[in-house]
């Protein structure tokens, strides 16, 4: 097994959510997960405290891109134009792996109540880092959080839409999750 091969921390992730997709959650030890990436079980624990954590291991840099777009928003963005600042800026970062590992990640999660409990939390996270910027620009509580749940729903059915349309070329997941928050908003209205 190679010790420092490039991309461990990449291989880690898609062959837990394989091994988590073909046997189940509870079946995969740490020690198939770096088998299978091809890197020691000690490489493993140097990227992850454990085999929770592999699949919310970007929400932390997600939620900073969140937050950041949201705050270099121009001035004048109302709380849901500064919401898609975020969404486009979280968008720039999310490339081929991403888009490959969106359906393989979606069949793990909907078979382990563990793992649907970790993606509940991601959410909860990405919605606290949104409002959190949104307050910081001086957004009143409720529509801060409003704006933030609906761009946590946005970057999700935008997520899904691109990771599940099977093609492969540059169609950018900005665009996605772009047109799904102006479909919240629309619906928003409506109400």
């Amino acid at each position: 097994m190679a010790r420092w091969e490039p991309g461990a921390r990449e291989r880690l992730v898609l062959a837990a959510v394989d091994l988590f997709s073909e046997q189940g959650y509870d079946e995969t030890t740490v020690t198939q997960i770096a088998e299978r990436a091809g890197v020691t079980k000690s490489t493993f624990f140097r990227h992850f405290p454990d085999k929770r954590e592999l699949l919310v291991a970007g929400q932390e840099t997600l939620s900073r891109l969140l937050a950041e777009g949201i705050a270099e928003a121009p001035a004048d963005s109302g709380p849901l134009d500064a919401v898609a600042a975020g969404l486009a800026r979280a968008s720039e970062e999310m490339g081929p792996v991403n888009r490959e590992l969106g359906p393989r990640l979606r069949a793990a999660v909907a078979a382990s109540a563990e793992l649907q409990e970790r993606d509940a939390l991601k959410s909860v996270g990405m919605a606290a880092a949104m409002a959190e910027a949104l307050l910081a620009r001086g957004v009143a509580v409720a529509p801060a959080r409003l704006a933030s749940e609906m761009g946590v729903l946005a970057f999700k059915q935008g997520f899904d839409r691109w990771s599940g349309s099977g093609r492969t070329d540059d169609d950018p997941l900005a665009g996605h999750a772009l047109a799904a928050l102006d479909e919240l908003r629309a619906a928003a209205a409506a109400l």
